[in-house]
């Protein structure tokens, strides 16, 4: 590991990045240096701007992936290097924001009939109904579910940008995570990879839904996280009010839940005798539920 490499990398776990973060800024950055074929530290903002530039034009990347490059550089050379930011401009490509492919719940219970492996399949169930990140479902803990009648949650300890909260553990989805423990047997991990000794790895997790929309015959576009959209917009659908879908959700921002009041569907009538935190009952029944 090169000195500059480790001093980014140092300086990213002083600020709290997460593990995700910090693996994508140097993988970035490397991708970057063998590009040109020199040091980094050597670089222009000239030499930044025409390799973004590259990014797009020649290699036909997406605007987002040339934000999350220009993201690690400005690291690099402001953070870490001390440019300034007058001197050395990086820039950003305005991305226009675009609404996700909700699936219908009938497309979900579907979904999670066609995930026949237990474990997948419970990952795929426990983020449509407490509405974590992939990344905070595969990394919870068994001791993360706290099932105390007076209690009922989901600890997030591995949150974004740090920060730990608290999310729902409905009474279904419980009955199903106690279906699955006597099953599975986890130890420290509630998904566990194949050793059971680490956390199951998130593009695994992508490739189990990916895999269970293919046998479901579903073609709307987006990947795992689409099952926090719809988590968010079902529970805007249900009568839960904002602020408690932010809490849930982790957002710094209300403004960034409030995307989702787009989303809603005006001719859904939510079953008045069902909870309305309790997304997976209100799911149509299927061989899983």
């Amino acid at each position: 590991m090169t000195p500059l490499r480790q001093r980014m990398i140092d300086a990213m776990v002083q600020r709290g990045f997460a593990v995700r973060t910090q693996q994508t800024y140097v993988d970035a950055i490397r991708r970057m240096a063998r590009h040109y074929g020199r040091d980094p530290a050597l670089y222009t903002s000239q030499d930044v701007q025409a390799y973004l530039l590259h990014m797009v034009r020649d290699r036909k990347l997406s605007y987002s992936t040339m934000n999350q490059t220009a993201c690690a550089a400005q690291f690099l050379f402001q953070t870490v290097l001390g440019r300034a930011r007058e001197q050395f401009h990086i820039p950003f490509a305005k991305v226009p924001a675009k609404q996700p492919e909700l699936l219908a719940r009938a497309q979900i219970a579907e979904l999670f009939a066609a995930c026949t492996h237990p474990a997948r399949r419970m990952l795929l169930q426990t983020i449509y109904a407490s509405g974590l990140r992939v990344s905070e479902a595969c990394a919870l803990r068994v001791a993360d579910i706290d099932s105390a009648p007076d209690r009922m949650c989901i600890r997030v300890a591995c949150g974004k940008g740090g920060k730990g909260r608290y999310s729902i553990l409905s009474p279904t989805l419980l009955e199903l995570l106690r279906l699955y423990a006597r099953y599975v047997h986890p130890a420290t991990w509630l998904f566990a990879n194949a050793s059971g000794q680490q956390p199951l790895n998130i593009e695994i997790a992508q490739r189990a839904y990916r895999a269970a929309c293919l046998r479901a015959g579903i073609t709307k576009s987006g990947g795992i996280h689409t099952l926090r959209h719809c988590f968010a917009t079902h529970l805007l659908e249900g009568g839960v009010d904002l602020h408690t879908i932010q809490k849930l959700m982790g957002h710094g921002h209300l403004s960034t839940t409030s995307r989702y009041l787009h989303l809603i569907s005006p001719q859904f009538r939510p079953p008045k005798e069902l909870d309305p935190l309790d997304l997976l009952a209100a799911l149509p029944t299927s061989p899983t539920l």
